[in-house]
């Protein structure tokens, strides 16, 4: 496996796409500001440039390349396989309620002897996340893992776009599966938020829309929390996501961010469901432990071998980013410290992270965390 990286600013120049010739590209993924999708002159030169390569990526509010945290720019990483076995597949969202069915359409586009991973780039507006990979693992089943993010848009609860080939959409969903024993895709999540306030109960909730905490709407709740913060909602409730607690009381470490508020309603759209009377807690940060959450999920997902070229997907929430500010950057390096000089960093800041919760475990939509998926070459 051989990997390299290109990050663009404006215009495609010859010399920008040297490295990545030289390696001859199976997969580009492609993680940019939103202006390059909505005149995507790059992309469709990407796309003819490298005609037998899959390009697949999405729109971002931050870009992850082997330098740090890039902003405004297309950080395009190359993967050239030893032993090519993947397949791809595209879909088109109509509206929330689709979500489990396109998701099914994706792995139903998959399903293939020997299936083994997963990676789905999608809308991160107007999407229900966690009905999506639920309906590919109806047609792929739950040893699959399926790992990847909702797109971004600078920061902004607003249009999204994905890009499949010579395919780019704010309604697009694209997917990638692996199915050569000889590509291992291994995963790890951490947060690093801590609670605070008291636990509460969702009483009424439909899907991913939450109407009421402990009898009271869900919007006069959170607001009587956020004190100040309340007046700049929605984009504040980034920093105050939730946690989901058990019936046991306890943290389950999947956290939900909130999309949207519905003052008619007094509800609160999430980027993921909750069951009906489940827990809810507030949740807060400060920049150091959010860097030390993303270098342990580096060390969940840690399994490469040093002297071999990997390439480390990294899909970190926008709301982590809005919180470490100038220090977002620290929080790659502390990653690229754990995986070496020959992993390549990539990936982008998200709506909402897809993977395996834990090692092994069930794959779920994760908000307000840093997700890991670390793609390398084995022998068989």
């Amino acid at each position: 496996m051989h990997c390299s990286q290109a990050v663009i600013k404006g215009s495609l120049s010859a010399e920008g796409l040297r490295d990545l010739e030289k390696i001859s590209p199976h997969i580009l993924l492609a993680f940019g500001d939103t202006r390059y999708f909505t005149k995507p002159d790059v992309l469709h030169a990407l796309h003819t440039h490298f005609p037998n390569a899959l390009l697949v990526g999405c729109s971002t509010a931050g870009e992850v390349s082997q330098q740090g945290v890039e902003n405004d720019t297309l950080v395009v990483s190359g993967i050239h396989f030893q032993h090519s076995a993947f397949q791809t597949t595209h879909t088109r969202l109509s509206d929330m309620d689709d979500s489990f069915a396109a998701g099914a359409r994706i792995g139903r586009g998959l399903a293939a002897s020997g299936l083994h991973s997963i990676l789905v780039f999608a809308p991160g507006v107007k999407i229900n996340g966690s009905a999506l990979i639920r309906g590919i693992q109806s047609e792929v089943g739950e040893n699959v893992s399926v790992s990847g993010g909702l797109a971004a848009n600078a920061g902004r609860f607003q249009e999204t776009f994905v890009v499949h080939g010579d395919a780019i959409g704010n309604d697009l969903i694209a997917a990638v599966g692996f199915n050569s024993p000889c590509t291992r895709l291994t995963h790890g999540t951490f947060s690093g938020w801590q609670p605070f306030g008291p636990i509460r109960r969702a009483n009424r909730v439909e899907n991913n829309v939450l109407y009421e905490l402990d009898g009271e709407p869900a919007l006069v709740l959170y607001k009587r929390y956020l004190g100040k913060h309340a007046e700049a909602l929605p984009g504040s409730a980034l920093l105050f996501p939730f946690a989901l607690v058990d019936s046991d009381l306890q943290q389950t470490g999947v956290i939900r961010t909130i999309l949207g508020i519905d003052e008619a309603q007094g509800s609160l759209t999430l980027a993921g469901e909750v069951a009906p009377g489940s827990y809810l807690r507030l949740m807060t940060a400060n920049s150091d432990n959010l860097i030390d959450g993303a270098e342990a999920a580096a060390r969940a997902a840690s399994q490469a071998n040093a002297a071999h070229e990997s390439l480390a997907l990294l899909v970190s929430c926008v709301g982590r980013k809005m919180v470490m500010h100038g220090r977002v950057d620290e929080e790659v390096e502390a990653v690229g410290s754990v995986f070496g000089a020959n992993c390549t960093l990539a990936g982008f800041y998200s709506n909402g992270e897809i993977s395996p919760h834990l090692a092994g475990a069930e794959c779920r939509l994760h908000n307000q965390t840093m997700t890991i998926t670390l793609l390398e070459e084995v022998d068989a």
